[in-house]
């Protein structure tokens, strides 16, 4: 996307607003500002909650076919995009390119998921409940909802929303993250070269300004965050005060528990895949290795021979493995949490400070930690970045006890090759997401996606048939065609003839 401008959709077209106010969004590997984004004030977020509630009434007529139809033609459209879509996100976000073509085919699924809506929004039937009454329910659409969207998977999170809300019957208006903007805006032109009606998406460019606007207006009935735990906490009580549905998901701290059986390859593998991956960007993450026993004399030489191969450097060239930050700040704070390590005591194995593949950019290598307390800032920070710790247990026990006692509870894993301990981890861990083998276990479409404790502040999950709860109402009806009348003020029971 080449504009230098990144404007709202709002009615089905490019909008600036009224706001005056601009915010830099960056090319990472370089440092530059690469494009400006408006960022919407109230009467912005005003315009587009009208045109979404408009829409809304119009589209929550419309038929289950020509739904899947419309949603058919946007899975055919993005699955024919999926390069540009990628070189988006590559550009504003950082990550390379092959991590963001994984990225538009996740969030693909889920549009593959909604595609079924016919099906999924069927109700249920009972004949007969009583002599000549029969009892059903159905779904039906909330009206407007929003979805506040963070800057690591501005293709994947939104995609995890909309789709589903959507296919519902909703309006959907979508605030991305300002540090990654273009791609919500590139989805929005291909869902109405789809066939979607104009306003049933809309996406709204904005800051903390903007993500008020909509927790207090009272024409969106309900919100979709992801993001960090402060701001989860803070979206949630807002919004529920406001009279909204709210789903929340948080920051997260995600454990791989080593046992000692494990196949140390593989678990070095996968340490390094899942902690390095998106420079650490992801709320998957996994920021924390748990080596049980003696398990961490063979692991941890075994994660720093594989980092040593690893390519950093700009998203866009073939041969780099993982990019930079996505912006100078947070670049930043991740390497002052490396130095509140070393200040602490913690064994830094690997040092990722210091690298720079091209000048300015928002650079920071992959890190490595051992021998971390749990009292330390780099255990107990969501640290958002390359940085993994290494915790030593002497136990099973310990492990699921160190696991179970932090705050966060959004993934987690286990490697070993006993399926008695892996079961009893399943069964005993305090985490939303297990992987057995696995080290990010983000569930398929059809599954849903959240984590437990303060990973998540709300009642329903994410995408899957928690995304079908959560966007729609149910309503139970009872109903007789009655052939004789008369007064009865008893109060009505199935057992009555």
């Amino acid at each position: 996307m080449t504009r230098s401008l990144v404007p709202h959709w709002i009615d089905g077209a490019h909008s600036t607003g009224t706001s005056s106010r601009r915010g830099d969004v960056f090319q990472p590997a370089t440092g530059e500002v690469a494009r400006q984004v408006v960022l919407a004030d109230q009467p912005d977020v005003d315009l587009a909650v009208a045109s979404a509630a408009k829409a809304a009434a119009s589209w929550a007529e419309s038929s289950l076919s020509q739904r899947a139809r419309v949603l058919f033609a946007f899975r055919q459209l993005v699955d024919a995009h999926r390069d540009e879509l990628a070189g988006i996100i590559t550009a504003e976000h950082g990550k390379v390119l092959a991590d963001a073509a994984g990225e538009v085919q996740r969030g693909l699924e889920v549009a593959e998921f909604a595609c079924g809506i016919p099906h999924l929004l069927k109700g249920e039937h009972s004949e007969q409940v009583s002599r000549g009454v029969d009892a059903y329910s159905l779904r039906q659409p909330l009206g407007v909802v929003t979805g506040i969207t963070p800057f690591n998977f501005p293709v994947m999170v939104p995609m995890w929303m909309f789709p589903v809300a959507i296919a519902c019957g909703n309006a959907f208006v979508l605030k991305p993250s300002e540090r990654d903007p273009s791609a919500s805006v590139r989805l929005a032109e291909l869902f109405t070269e789809a066939g979607l009606p104009d306003g049933v998406l809309t996406v709204l460019q904005g800051d903390a300004v903007a993500v008020n606007a909509l927790l207090d207006h009272p024409d969106v009935a309900a919100v979709s965050f992801v993001g960090s735990t402060p701001i989860a906490k803070h979206v949630y009580s807002r919004g529920t005060a406001n009279g909204k549905r709210v789903q929340a998901l948080g920051g997260a701290k995600n454990h791989m528990v080593v046992l000692p059986d494990a196949d140390i390859d593989v678990a070095a593998d996968a340490a390094v895949s899942a902690g390095f991956g998106s420079a650490g960007e992801r709320c998957m993450a996994i920021s924390v290795v748990v080596a049980v026993g003696d398990v961490g004399d063979r692991l941890v030489p075994a994660i720093a021979e594989r980092m040593a191969t690893l390519k950093t450097g700009p998203g866009t060239e073939p041969d780099s493995q993982m990019g930079p930050l996505v912006t100078g700040a947070h670049r930043d704070k991740v390497s002052s949490y490396v130095d509140s390590g070393v200040a602490a005591g913690a064994e830094l194995v690997v040092d990722g400070r210091g690298i720079a593949p091209t000048p300015g950019g928002f650079w920071l290598g992959p890190t490595l930690f051992d021998r971390v307390a749990p009292d330390m800032t780099i255990y107990r920070d969501e640290i958002f970045g390359p940085v993994l710790t290494v915790v030593r247990v002497p136990t099973y026990e310990a492990a699921i006890e160190l696991v179970n006692s932090n705050p966060y509870g959004n993934g987690t894993a286990i490697f070993t090759g006993d399926g008695l301990a892996a079961r009893e981890y399943q069964r005993r861990v305090s985490v939303g997401m297990v992987g057995i083998n696995v080290p990010i276990p983000v569930p398929m479409s059809y599954y849903s996606f959240g984590g437990w404790k303060d990973s998540l502040f709300g009642d329903t999950h994410v995408h899957g048939m928690d995304g079908v709860r959560f966007y729609t109402r149910m309503k139970a009806i009872t109903a007789r065609w009655p052939r004789h009348h008369g007064v009865d003020l008893a109060m009505p029971t199935a057992s009555q003839s």
